[in-house]
């Protein structure tokens, strides 16, 4: 058996032993009955994904999205889904055997994610354009394509895994390897999507996926990962910003937390929440950005203990937790958050709050940054469950005793 197969079976077992007759993919019907739409980026994990499925024998139809104008990027190493990335999704294609297409999404890329990124930059915010990318791009509209060529599933090369609930719904899971889970950039996921989507590689380590690419003697075993933001092909992102917002390039003032002009900056742009370096200002102790105002272009820093927040305002909160959000809350749900992909989850309180949803942060938080994504757990560690999340609105820092002491049960979790 191929290493990683055994995550791939784990819901064919589950379905053997409820009696159903469902395949690895926990989908009814032989593998060479199932048509499975991959989609494939031109780097290894997609790759991989596409090739495992096809060794297993199903009917496998690749399909690489060109989603901006990759010309400038076609050279640079960690640019994904440029020039050179379809070029090797097409030969491995070839390579295992599978028909393989290319899509134009430049316009809908263009509309959903570019503009989307330019505005949240130019309003003081710090956008995630891989999760627009996922929940608008390839969830929404290459699913709904998926469908169309006939295919039963459609599965990618993310680090995530997802298990049929008893109901028969699937659950969204971390990564079996913790250093390459993506669960966070996969929050906005919808249940209907889930229940179509499928994640082979959830369950295997990076490691085990090359040696997958080399057994089934890939081109793109010991390819570069790509990097977070693939439409800047400079790695300059405030070149594209500046070119559709120019806005966010005007100067303004740099401001300390009591409104007092301490310098100038060359556009809020530049800025992030818990940014240090590259402030241009000289002071006997390191100050930090605090707050971005884009209305007065007003950058506000502070002392590193300034950044400590303990309570997020959410909006667009996305709920696959099972069941209806309003009663899973009611009077509080206990939950761990993750408010940016490189934190580890924290212990919370997900609370109803003025006609939406506010999450209060046991320990508090230091960088908590609008535009971020919460996303929602049901454990601090291990494959835990994906419920949900929501993007930053607002974060603030109270002082209510009610936060100064962790509930118990979370205490307990975080030390187990």
């Amino acid at each position: 058996m191929l290493p990683g197969t055994v995550g791939l079976r784990l819901d064919a077992a589950t379905a053997a032993m409820t009696g159903t007759m469902r395949n690895s993919l926990d989908l009814e019907g032989r593998p060479q009955d199932t048509r499975v739409v991959v989609a494939m980026s031109g780097g290894v994990d997609s790759s991989v994904t596409a090739a495992l499925l096809k060794s297993e024998g199903y009917d496998v139809v690749g399909i690489t999205l060109q989603l901006y104008d990759h010309g400038a990027a076609t050279h640079r190493r960690g640019a994904c889904c440029a020039g050179r990335d379809i070029h090797d999704a097409r030969d491995v294609a070839a390579r295992i055997g599978i028909p393989h297409y290319v899509l134009d999404y430049e316009s809908r890329f263009r509309e959903s994610v570019i503009e989307s990124f330019a505005d949240s930059y130019a309003s003081g915010q710090t956008p995630v354009p891989c999760i627009e990318c996922n929940r608008a791009i390839k969830f929404r509209d290459l699913l709904d394509t998926a469908r169309e060529l006939g295919a039963s599933a459609l599965a990618t090369g993310h680090y995530v895994a997802s298990r049929r609930r008893a109901d028969g719904a699937r659950a969204l899971l971390c990564a079996a390897d913790a250093d390459r889970d993506q669960s966070y950039f996969l929050f906005a996921t919808t249940q209907e999507q889930l229940d179509y989507l499928r994640f082979p590689l959830g369950d295997m380590t990076k490691a085990q996926t090359r040696e997958l690419a080399r057994r089934f003697e890939l081109a793109v075993a010991e390819k570069h990962d790509s990097q977070d933001i693939c439409f800047v092909p400079t790695g300059r992102y405030t070149d594209i910003i500046g070119r559709l917002r120019p806005n966010a390039i005007e100067p303004g003032d740099i401001v300390d937390l009591d409104g007092h002009v301490i310098g100038r900056h060359q556009g809020i742009v530049h800025f992030t929440v818990g940014q240090r370096k590259g402030l241009g200002i000289a002071s006997g102790a390191p100050l930090y950005v605090v707050r971005l105002d884009a209305e007065s272009r007003r950058v506000v820093v502070g002392p590193r203990e300034a950044l400590r927040m303990d309570r997020i305002v959410l909006r667009d909160i996305n709920w696959i937790g099972g069941g209806d959000l309003a009663r899973a809350v009611g009077n509080g749900l206990e939950i761990f958050v993750r408010v940016r992909s490189t934190r580890a989850p924290q212990p919370a309180w997900l609370r109803a709050a003025d006609g939406g949803y506010e999450v209060e942060l046991v320990a508090g938080e230091e960088g908590v940054s609008p535009g971020q994504a919460c996303v929602f757990y049901d454990a601090p560690v291990g494959q835990a469950r994906v419920l949900g999340g929501g993007f930053i609105q607002r974060a603030m820092a109270t002082r209510r005793a009610t936060m100064k002491a962790a509930p118990l049960p979370l205490v307990e979790a975080m030390r187990g």
